[in-house]
């Protein structure tokens, strides 16, 4: 009866020290690129058995292999998916209806599908699954996947054991990767922080000052406020490292916004641009310019439905190319029945021409609802344009906002050589400075009316089309842009191409800097008050068109 009590409590320590007996034998044993087949044989079949002691030396043993196989086996023993067959081999099983799917444990290779009654599983405890993580999160730092190594890492690092140092030691001498080799210098060195040696405290310190991880501060920030460091010359490198980490934050801060406010005013750009043309040369209010925009996203999200119904699915992601001149076609063919239906009835009456269009706005909106009804639609990102990129500093910009940024200027360039190059292009600009002396030349102003406003309205769908790939399409999609799009064009100057890119990538930087500061709404009045001010200054905006009409 003793015998057995101490058999008890002797299987418990080794259970509670587990995972620190884990790290020791995987550090001391050199870590094989693949473990013979006879060697992990024996290693799975030594977890067949129903003494939960023995597991756990079993599952030391296996984290000493090091072998890719090992991580699934391990994983698929804490998820319960281990199991033995009738023959005594060990194999991975997934239940399918009333069978199960059968995975060779040491080959990965699939066998036949076998019932529940061929099966045995291997049970597992709480305390041999806390075993099992901690030795996957060592294994997985000689994991062939670089990502999972630096994910391994980052684990270990928040969960810092000095146990596990000769571990991150031994994997930073044969680590060939450079993201991988530094991610794990900087565990080294916070595993260093507890040293005996004053020296690796202090290299430590200094290692860690290169970073820019918000987390390594607070670390560092701790072990000076609870007195953990006694040396001072280690606690002024302490400090002057926090120093240093709070200055890099503070720069990669404000690359972030930065870089946020070219994203949102990229946006603001594709809103305002088409609203900048036909407000600069028709004098026109257009409220309707959001349901423009509003309907080259219905587009977008209708082209994308007939790719899914009929092109193969691998063809799929091309469905925005094709969408890019629907939207366009679409918002400049309303555009032509608004200017031909409504608008060129209500030349110099502005306020009766923003009347007309707010109502157009509402019909058309309703339309869409009682089209698409009033419920969000999805507009799915091709695989092309999804994801992230990771600058510096945790500071990241996703595809599809940096494929906006490139567009709207792509957008920009385009529109700015057809209106300097072409014909439509040189008369539009000669209404626009001098309407009645361009008509006395010949030029039909009433038609270029038309197709200015049937461009702008066509650029504003393309601007629709862009912005489904970042938000929901709905009926009331345009009215969140038409204000904005207003002050773009009010402060860069009604009409100047060259004011309308400055207007909105100043804005959109604004409004980022200021929304940490003031928040979103007050950071919009904040603006919107700037733009009054300035405008009792500046009339004609940042850049004002020079012309007879103008008075110049």
């Amino acid at each position: 009866m003793i015998d057995r009590k101490s058999r008890d409590l002797s299987g418990s320590r080794i259970l509670g020290t587990a995972a620190l007996g884990a790290a020791l034998l995987f550090a001391a044993a050199p870590v094989a690129s693949e473990p013979s087949e006879a060697d992990f044989h024996a290693a799975l079949q030594a977890l067949d058995t129903k003494k939960f002691q023995q597991k756990a030396q079993a599952i030391e043993h296996l984290g000493t292999l090091g072998a890719p196989r090992v991580l699934e086996v391990l994983e698929s023993l804490a998820k319960g998916r281990l199991y033995v067959r009738k023959d005594g081999r060990i194999v991975i099983a997934e239940r399918s209806g009333k069978k199960y799917i059968i995975q060779d444990a040491i080959s990965g290779r699939p066998e036949p599908e076998a019932s529940k009654k061929e099966l045995k599983k291997i049970k597992v405890n709480n305390r041999l699954r806390r075993l099992i993580r901690g030795v996957t999160g060592q294994l997985a730092l000689f994991s062939d996947d670089p990502d999972r190594r630096i994910e391994a890492a980052d684990n270990l690092i928040k969960n810092p054991n000095p146990q596990i140092l000769p571990l991150f030691r031994q994997a930073r001498d044969r680590e060939t990767d450079d993201a991988v080799r530094a991610k794990l210098e900087v565990g080294i060195a916070v595993l260093e922080l507890e040293a005996d040696d004053p020296a690796l405290r202090l290299a430590a310190t200094a290692t860690l000052a290169e970073t820019s991880d918000p987390d390594i501060r607070s670390l560092l920030e701790r072990r000076l406020q609870t007195d953990a460091e006694p040396n001072l010359e280690i606690r002024d490198a302490l400090n002057g490292a926090i120093e240093t980490i709070d200055r890099k934050l503070w720069l990669f801060g404000i690359a972030e916004n930065l870089l946020f406010g070219i994203s949102l005013g990229s946006v603001l750009l594709l809103a305002a641009i088409g609203l900048a043309i036909t407000f600069g040369v028709m004098g026109v209010i257009n409220m309707a310019h959001g349901e423009m925009i509003m309907l080259g996203a219905y587009s977008a999200f209708m082209v994308q439905e007939i790719f899914r119904s009929v092109v193969p699915p691998e063809l799929f992601g091309f469905y925005l190319l094709a969408a890019l001149p629907v939207a366009f076609l679409v918002s400049a063919s309303m555009g032509v029945l608004i200017e031909r239906g409504v608008i060129r009835f209500l030349y110099g009456r502005p306020l009766e021409t923003l009347l007309a269009t707010w109502g157009i706005s509402l019909i058309l909106q309703q339309l869409v609802r009682s089209i698409f009804g009033a419920n969000n639609q999805e507009v799915a990102n091709p695989e092309w344009i999804s994801g992230a990129i990771e600058i510096a500093g945790g500071v990241t910009v996703t595809l599809n906002r940096l494929c906006i940024i490139l567009f709207s200027l792509a957008v920009v360039a385009a529109l700015a050589a057809f209106i300097r190059y072409s014909r439509f292009g040189l008369n539009m600009r000669a209404v626009t400075q001098n309407r009645s002396m361009a008509a006395s030349m010949g030029i039909r102003t009433g038609q270029v009316d038309a197709l200015t406003f049937a461009l702008g309205s066509g650029i504003a769908g393309v601007a629709g089309m862009a912005l489904s790939q970042i938000s929901n399409v709905s009926p009331n999609l345009g009215q969140n842009f038409i204000v904005d799009s207003f002050m773009v064009v009010v402060f860069g100057g009604v009409g100047s191409l060259w004011g309308t890119i400055v207007g909105a990538f100043s804005l959109g930087i604004v409004n980022k800097f200021l929304e940490p500061v003031s928040g979103a709404i007050l950071g919009k009045i904040v603006v919107l008050v700037f733009i009054i001010l300035f405008i009792q200054m500046r009339p004609r905006g940042l850049f004002a068109l020079k012309g007879r009409a103008a008075g110049d």
